[in-house]
């Protein structure tokens, strides 16, 4: 099989940064706790303020994407976190603590959006997806090991530990910099005549602000992002307040879902990139494969069986069929939106289309608590609601986007790289 050139580099870059990101989100609040030795509802606030506002970082790297590149970005981006993570034990005072976490929490919202535009940039056709695909696996593989590895550090030098996480986190960023020194981005496509790449430039987000068709992509993908934020922050919440369940089954749900997405990640895209299925298609089934689950979790609800293997078996079927609908969304979804912004804009194209998941992530805990409240079965009706919009969206655009970026097409063999 043909190789992009710099491939298994990034593939490798993307294991590495998994493993950095691994290391601390699962404890994220004990963490930083222990890093700084601030309280925990002061660490907390601190995070969802900065968080919310990093998202601001988000259309000044689309822009930087459009006029540096992509793999320049990523270099700050990743320079960002590892300065960020380096400082945090000296950080125990507020104000020193919430600078870095800014800098830190808007490189983490910007890093996303940079990523899927150096998939742009290195590789055409049927090679994004089968590079999203091994990026989105690989990740998921890393951030399993990163937790892992820092279950382990902890077990054995106890909070202290958490001040080594932090510092092994600033070297996992730096080295997965290091491993993208080898991509090359291809020859840009030439464009029509009159649409020249400057005067698109210029355009910046008015352009995008413009393009109804991928403000329909995007909104599809916010409604699709609720559903992948129900996983960290409704299915706990779920098991222990609704059903009464162990918590343990949060931790064993978590784990097939990120060892499913490591194992069966590029199987399942291959599988359906060899079907031909279009682009939006596959987005729209991977979104009715989540409706279906949530399916069974508003039956779960509205049953809440008192056999606790009854409740452990029916969740973990359930978050299977979740994560296959993550494995067919993703990989298309992402891709879908990289192939329709056009070239010399896409940095903000594709910061636009971040933001989509940003947002949701940010509204998931205060949206998920609220409807949890009402009724245990309103929260998944609410989520298979979402879902059926998101899939119908993407179908009715599908005839209003760039053809080759609904199509699969195969890359070129002799592709042209820049020197």
């Amino acid at each position: 099989m043909r190789r992009i050139p710099g491939e298994r580099s990034m593939t490798f870059a993307a294991a590495v940064n998994g493993i950095g990101n691994g290391m601390y989100v699962p404890f994220t609040l004990v963490f930083f706790h222990y890093v700084t030795g601030l309280s925990f509802p002061v660490v907390g606030a601190v995070l969802t303020v900065t968080g919310l506002a990093g998202m601001a970082a988000l259309p000044l790297a689309g822009a930087a994407v459009d006029r540096f590149g992509a793999r320049p970005v990523q270099y700050v981006l990743y320079a960002t976190r590892a300065v960020g993570f380096l400082f945090y034990p000296a950080a125990q005072s507020l104000p020193a603590f919430a600078a870095v976490a800014f800098l830190t929490a808007a490189a983490d919202r910007a890093f996303p959006a940079a990523q899927s535009a150096l998939i742009g940039e290195v590789a055409r056709g049927a090679d994004r997806d089968r590079l999203q695909a091994a990026l989105r696996a690989l990740t998921n593989g890393g951030s399993g090991a990163g937790a892992l590895l820092a279950t382990l550090v902890i077990g054995v030098a106890g909070p202290a530990a958490y001040t080594y996480a932090a510092w092994g986190n600033a070297l996992t960023f730096t080295v997965a910099a290091l491993l993208l020194r080898p991509l090359r981005p291809l020859r840009p496509v030439r464009t029509a005549p009159g649409a020249a790449p400057g005067a698109r430039r210029k355009a910046g987000y008015r352009m995008v602000a413009a393009d109804r068709p991928f403000l329909t992509l995007t909104a599809a993908n916010f409604l699709n992002a609720l559903s992948y934020s129900a996983l960290s922050v409704l299915f706990p919440l779920f098991i222990v307040q609704w059903l009464h369940g162990p918590a343990a089954l949060t931790g064993t749900a978590f784990t097939i879902n990120t060892v499913l997405c490591a194992v069966a990640g590029m199987f399942v895209a291959g599988r359906v990139r060899g079907a031909g299925a279009r682009r939006t298609r596959a987005a729209a089934l991977g979104g009715m494969l989540f409706a279906a689950s949530f399916a069974g979790l508003a039956v779960l609800a509205a049953v809440r069986p008192a056999a606790g293997w009854v409740i452990g078996a029916a969740l973990l079927a359930l978050v299977v069929v979740y994560t296959v609908g993550e494995l067919v969304h993703s990989p298309s979804a992402e891709v879908l939106a990289v192939s329709a912004a056009p070239e010399p804009v896409r940095g903000r194209y594709l910061a636009t289309y971040q933001l989509s998941w940003s947002l949701a992530k940010a509204l998931a805990p205060s949206l998920f608590t609220g409807l949890l409240a009402v009724d245990g079965r309103v929260p998944w009706l609410f989520l298979i609601a979402t879902s059926a919009v998101a899939a119908g969206l993407l179908i009715r655009v599908e005839r209003r986007l760039p053809v080759e970026s609904v199509v699969v097409a195969r890359a070129p063999r002799d592709l042209v790289v820049a020197s």
